[in-house]
C-alpha cells in the first residue's frame, strides 16, 4: 500500500526503517540519526559554491551621516564561475530600499550582457517572526536571486531610494543603504547522473546518511534514492487515501475522496540537491490547509533542462547566503510544467516552508521558476499548480476554488494573531503587500482554481 501520511525519520545508509503513520505536532522536528557510508564506499558530494564579496561606495562623496553609503557596488571584475546572483545585508528586518543592477560576462566569450534589475523586496519570503528559523542569528536580508546563466565576471551598483510611502517634498531622494551589502555570486554545481542512468531499485552505490533520510520520508511513494516519484492514476491516488484513513480500497461512490491524480514529482535527489546543506531534521506544521503561488523572481532565461541548477542555486542562497534553514519552497515548477520537491520532510506531509512571512503554519509554497510581473507563465507551469494542488490539497480535504482561515503570524497586511480569510489556492500578495507572484501570474490563479478542483472530481 503506497500510504501518503508517514512521519520522517533517520535511515542507515543501506536501508530505510518502516515509517510510522502518525504525524509530528505543529512545530515538531523530527531528528534524523547520525549515520556513516558503509567501508570502503565514498560517501556522495554535489560540488558547488558561493564567493561572497562586500560592496564599497561608488563615486565620489555620496556618504551621508554615520558613514551609511546611498550607492555602493563593485566594478568590472573577473572571478570564478557563476551562474546566479543576489545580494544579502546583515539584518534581515532591514528593507532595501532602491535598485540593484547587475551585468555579467558569459563564460568563455568576454561577451557582457546589458544591466539586468535585480528584484530587492525578498523579505516577506521568510520564515515567520516566531519560528525557530528566524532566530538563530543567521538569517540575512537579501534579494531575490537572479539567474545569469555561466559567467566569469560581474559589475554591480545598488542605490538607496526612499520609499514610496515616504516620500514627500521634503524627503531626500536618497537614503542609506542596509549594513553590511555583499554580493553572493552562486555556481550550482555539475549536474547529478541523467535521470535513468542508473536503476531506481536496490541500489549498489550507498547513500550519505543525509540523502538516505530525505528520501526515506518518500519511501511509500517511491524506492529509496529514486530521481523522481511517479504519477498516479485518479482511482490509484484515491485508494491509497483511502487505504491510509482506515477504509476498504475497493470503497465507490460517496466514500470516494476529492483527490486529483498524484502527477510525477522530481525529488531532492533527482535535481542535486546536496543534503549536507541543510538543517538535518525536518520541521512539520499540523495541516495543508492552503497553497501560496509565488514566483521565484530569478528570471526566464532558463532552459527547462537547467532547471536543476536554478534549483541547486537558489537552494544554495537560500542557505549559505541568507541563512535559511532549508530551500525556502515546498515546491518548484518550471516553464515546461515539470514539478519538483522543495523543502525536504516528504512530499504528502505538511512541512513547515519559509515561504510566506506570516502564513506558513498550515500552508505550502510553490514557486514558478520565473519573473511574471510582464511575462505571461507558460500554460503548462499554470496547469502544473493546477495538478500538483488537486493532488496535495485532496490529501488534506481542500477545496481548491474555496476559501479557508489562517492566523497570522504578523506581516505587512495582517497582524499577528488576526484569523484571514484567504483562497484556498492564493498568490503571495494575498498574503503579504507585495508584486509577488508577479501580476501576469496572479491573474492565472483563477484558471489554476478551476482546473485544480476539476482534477479533483469537484
Amino acid at each position: 500500500m503506497r500510504g501518503f501520511l508517514a512521519s520522517s525519520i533517520g535511515v542507515t545508509c543501506a536501508a530505510a526503517l518502516a515509517l510510522p503513520l502518525t504525524l509530528p505536532s505543529s512545530g515538531a522536528r523530527a531528528a534524523t540519526p547520525d549515520a556513516q557510508p558503509p567501508a570502503g564506499r565514498s560517501a556522495e558530494s554535489v560540488p558547488g559554491s558561493t564567493q561572497s564579496l562586500p560592496l564599497t561606495p561608488l563615486g565620489s562623496d555620496r556618504s551621508i551621516g554615520g558613514g551609511a553609503s546611498r550607492e555602493q557596488g563593485l566594478l568590472q571584475r573577473d572571478v570564478r564561475p557563476f551562474s546566479l546572483v543576489g545580494v544579502v545585508w546583515d539584518d534581515p528586518d532591514d528593507e532595501l530600499h532602491g535598485s540593484v543592477q547587475v551585468r555579467t560576462r558569459a563564460s568563455g566569450t568576454g561577451s557582457w550582457s546589458g544591466w539586468q534589475p535585480v528584484e530587492t523586496h525578498n523579505h516577506e519570503h521568510a520564515a515567520d517572526p516566531d519560528d525557530p528559523e528566524r532566530a538563530t542569528g543567521r538569517v540575512r536580508g537579501s534579494t531575490a536571486p537572479l539567474w545569469v546563466g555561466d559567467s566569469d565576471g560581474v559589475e554591480i551598483r545598488v542605490r538607496g531610494e526612499a520609499p514610496q510611502h515616504r516620500a514627500s517634498a521634503g524627503s531626500p531622494a536618497e537614503q542609506a543603504l542596509p549594513a553590511g551589502l555583499r554580493l553572493e555570486l552562486v555556481d550550482p554545481g555539475a549536474e547529478p547522473p541523467p535521470q535513468g542512468s542508473v536503476p531506481e531499485g536496490p541500489r549498489t552505490t550507498a547513500l550519505t546518511a543525509e540523502t538516505a533520510a530525505s528520501s526515506a520520508v518518500n519511501a511509500d511513494l517511491a524506492p529509496m534514492g529514486a530521481s523522481a516519484i511517479p504519477a498516479l492514476s485518479k482511482k490509484e491516488t484515491q485508494d491509497d487515501l483511502i487505504a491510509a484513513r482506515g477504509g476498504p480500497e475497493d470503497s465507490v461512490g460517496k466514500a470516494r475522496p476529492y483527490v486529483g491524480p498524484r502527477p510525477r514529482i522530481i525529488t531532492r535527489k533527482g535535481w542535486g540537491a546536496d543534503e549536507k546543506l541543510r538543517e538535518k531534521d525536518f520541521a512539520y506544521t499540523k495541516s495543508v490547509k492552503a497553497a501560496f503561488v509565488h514566483h521565484s523572481a530569478s528570471g526566464n532565461n532558463y532552459r527547462c533542462s537547467q532547471a536543476g541548477s536554478v534549483l541547486r542555486s537558489i537552494y544554495r542562497y537560500h542557505v549559505k547566503s541568507s541563512g535559511w534553514r532549508d530551500f525556502g519552497y515546498n515546491f518548484a515548477v518550471d516553464k515546461c510544467g515539470n514539478i519538483y520537491e522543495g523543502r525536504a520532510g516528504g512530499v504528502a506531509k505538511p512541512v513547515l516552508g519559509a515561504h510566506t512571512l506570516g502564513f506558513n503554519t498550515n500552508s505550502m509554497g510553490i514557486a514558478v521558476l520565473g519573473s511574471f510581473g510582464y511575462s505571461n507563465p507558460p500554460a503548462a507551469a499554470v496547469n502544473a499548480v493546477a495538478r500538483l494542488t488537486a493532488w496535495k490539497l485532496g490529501l488534506y480535504g481542500a477545496n481548491p476554488r474555496g476559501m479557508t482561515y489562517l492566523k497570522s503570524g504578523g506581516g505587512n497586511l495582517y497582524k499577528k494573531g488576526k484569523n484571514v480569510r484567504l483562497h484556498v489556492i492564493s498568490g503571495h500578495r494575498d498574503g503579504f503587500a507585495t508584486e509577488c507572484p508577479g501580476s501576469r501570474l496572479y491573474k492565472k490563479l483563477g484558471k489554476a482554481r478551476s482546473s485544480s478542483a476539476r482534477f479533483q472530481g469537484r
